[in-house]
């Protein structure tokens, strides 16, 4: 495989740490954030950033400062949002969706609900997403999954984001909404417009992302009003329609939860599809063990949650006081929880940067975050990804990785926009 040759390396020792903004989005486009959260780790593991694009921020790198504060809801809050929007992002999509007569409001999903409101919005969805739903959605998707396998191409290079990783997870999205299958890429293209500022992804402009979101908004408007009017059905719109907790939810909650599944249900599993041949290419011991034993599919798949971290942090704001590791965290202050980092911590996982498939605790990890909001789909997630590499392995002995991958521009979401592999003839 070629290296980054576009990357111009930094020796992120000799930046004073005062200075140092762990969010900067190149170094996570030019694959070079991780020596940072590293020095991080071992210098200033409850770190302050007081300028950025961003404004200030504190950033936690240790496995055990993330779990505290993930599972402590009371003293951090999620209701002010769980990424990091720049102040000009904010300032110029306000302006676009004005400037088409849609006023922008608070993102107000379950997600950014602290408990009593987030256990009930959860809890309508919570069925969609457990034993009986995943029993149902197995056979189904396992077909499917086939179907896409058996209609690449074997001795040409394709892009596996865009042939596996984007349509199975569109297929995942549209079976959990009952959204027309015809249409499903439709919501990894939305997924994409919500996520991405112009320039990167599929946005030409604000003016752009702006119509888009408001396209998605209309489309699953429509599906909300259809499925209110319809008895009951195990699809998430419907369930939400029926839900005496949501059925009155507001247009602006409605509208929250449905950007928090599309997102969730998107970028998670598709970057760990890519991200799983990505690193099993890079390792080829762990490619034979998984080949020589299937049963490991599972365990890889945790390994690779863990390994490629697909969504780098997690934010939350002080609703009081607090010290970490005798650093005084005010009262409205973000704090960001860097699950790429204490993925990476040693102190928690035993040779964290070694990639292996057979690890002991394969499970532990904190991709899928932790106390009250901990991935709602983390099980319809894994069982995407069993079921995936399970296919691949009963078809193709090996998929080779081309080149380096262009990685997204973000700090938020950890992945690939593309991934130039060939299936070898015979």
């Amino acid at each position: 495989m070629t290296e980054l040759s576009h990357v111009v390396f930094e020796d992120i020792n000799a930046v004073p740490l005062e200075q140092l903004n762990p969010a900067r989005r190149d170094r996570f486009a030019n694959a070079t954030e991780l020596p940072v959260f590293e020095r991080l780790r071992r210098e200033d593991p409850v770190h302050y950033t007081p300028e950025s694009e961003f404004g200030p921020y504190w950033s936690l790198t240790l496995w055990d400062d993330i779990r505290a504060v993930g599972s402590n809801h009371r003293d951090f809050t999620s209701t002010e949002n769980i990424d990091l929007k720049s102040i000009e992002e904010k300032i110029n999509l306000e302006a676009a969706l004005q400037a088409l007569g849609h006023k922008r409001r608070k993102n107000v999903g379950f997600i950014t609900m602290d408990p009593p409101e987030h256990t009930k919005h959860r809890k309508a969805v919570t069925p969609g997403m457990g034993p009986a739903s995943l029993a149902r959605m197995e056979p189904v998707l396992r077909e499917r999954a086939g179907i896409i396998l058996d209609g690449l191409p074997i001795g040409a290079p394709f892009d596996w984001v865009d042939k596996v990783s984007k349509e199975l997870t569109a297929t995942v999205l549209a079976t959990l909404f009952d959204f027309p299958f015809e249409e499903r890429r439709k919501l990894t293209f939305w997924s994409d417009m919500l996520m991405c500022e112009p320039g990167r992804g599929p946005v030409k402009s604000w003016e752009h992302k702006a119509e888009e979101t408001i396209k998605c908004y209309q489309a699953f408007e429509a599906l909300w009003e259809k499925r209110r009017n319809e008895p009951p059905t195990h699809d998430l719109i419907s369930m939400l329609a029926h839900h005496p907790e949501t059925c009155d939810m507001t247009l602006d909650e409605f509208r929250g939860t449905i950007v928090l599944l599309i997102i969730g249900g998107n970028d998670t599993t598709r970057n760990t599809i890519s991200g799983s041949l990505y690193w099993l290419d890079k390792y080829p011991q762990e490619f034979a063990k998984l080949k020589a034993n299937p049963k490991l599919v599972m365990s890889m798949v945790s390994e690779t949650l863990r390994f490629q971290t697909p969504i780098s942090f997690m934010s939350r704001v002080a609703n009081r006081d607090v010290e970490i590791r005798g650093k005084n965290i005010r009262q409205g202050d973000r704090v960001l929880m860097w699950y790429l980092s204490g993925n990476r911590d040693a102190s928690a996982i035993e040779d964290p940067d070694t990639f292996c498939i057979d690890r002991d605790r394969a499970r532990r990890h904190l991709s899928f975050g932790v106390g009250v909001h901990a991935c709602i789909g983390s099980r319809v997630a894994e069982m995407q990804l069993s079921v995936i590499w399970e296919e691949i392995l009963k078809r193709f002995s090996r998929i080779n990785v081309l080149g380096e991958p262009e990685r997204n521009y973000s700090n938020f979401l950890h992945g690939f926009e593309n991934l130039n592999v060939i299936i070898p003839k015979g």
